[in-house]
């Protein structure tokens, strides 16, 4: 747990030093190619305008799953990697 809390922190400074918030953010999640775990993700997303764009790997045991929407600063990026690991099991954050 303790690596995660350092990622994000990391995370945190490069995101606040690079960009000029609010801003479009790129998340890129991959997960077992299954209805409901998609589902999971775009349903946190909702009603956030997200454009969400879907792709299954080459032999379909996959799925990439690109969302990019607008959001109002790091700490609000970061609360939405978290919940998704919380949610979703066997989700890749990119």
């Amino acid at each position: 747990m303790k690596d995660s809390e350092e990622f994000y922190k990391k995370l945190r400074a490069q995101l606040a030093d690079t960009s000029l918030w609010p801003t479009a953010y790129l998340y890129k999640f991959i997960v077992p190619t299954e209805d409901a775990k998609i589902t999971q993700i775009e349903n946190i997303f909702d009603n956030l305008g997200a454009v969400i764009d879907r792709k299954q790997s080459k032999n379909g045991k996959y799925t990439s799953v690109s969302i990019n929407v607008r959001m109002k600063n790091p700490d609000e990026v970061i609360n939405k990697y978290k919940e998704v690991a919380a949610k979703v099991e066997g989700v890749i954050s990119l």
